[in-house]
């Protein structure tokens, strides 16, 4: 096996903002991230979400490009959250995403960013470098 350290912290929201990423919701966005990423070969460092949009520290093998990982993710999780039992087949994604490389020195500090997104936003903590998802 090749060796790589390929680290990014990842963001993307709901459609429009709609603040849909709660409860049950919440609960099946993540255990789907975590079995596609499975599937992918991938490492999740960590999830964070609140309503509006998903923060994810990862490591992608070089096989894979971030933005079909992105892509893999965002179809994965609609599709579920979609067939929900008493879904109404209306959530989607809203377009595009926010990618940044992180080092590995750097990945213990996103990881706790990532996993405190409640905190973060509750209490007017974020750092906009990690929430920027369009220029």
């Amino acid at each position: 096996m090749s060796y790589w350290r390929l680290h990014y912290h990842i963001i993307w929201a709901t459609y429009e903002r709609q603040p849909l990423l709660v409860g049950t919701i919440e609960k099946m966005l993540y255990g789907v991230i975590y079995k596609k990423a499975e599937e992918l070969s991938l490492r999740i460092h960590a999830i964070g979400s609140v309503s509006d949009h998903v923060h994810i520290a990862l490591s992608i093998p070089p096989k894979i490009s971030v933005s079909e990982c992105v892509k893999h993710f965002k179809g994965t999780s609609s599709y579920a959250i979609n067939h929900m039992k008493g879904g109404d087949g209306s959530f989607r994604w809203q377009e595009g995403y926010g990618a940044v490389s992180i080092s590995e020195n750097a990945l213990p500090i996103v990881i706790i960013y990532v996993k405190n997104q409640k905190i973060h936003h509750s209490d007017n903590s974020t750092l906009e470098y990690y929430e920027k998802i369009d220029e």
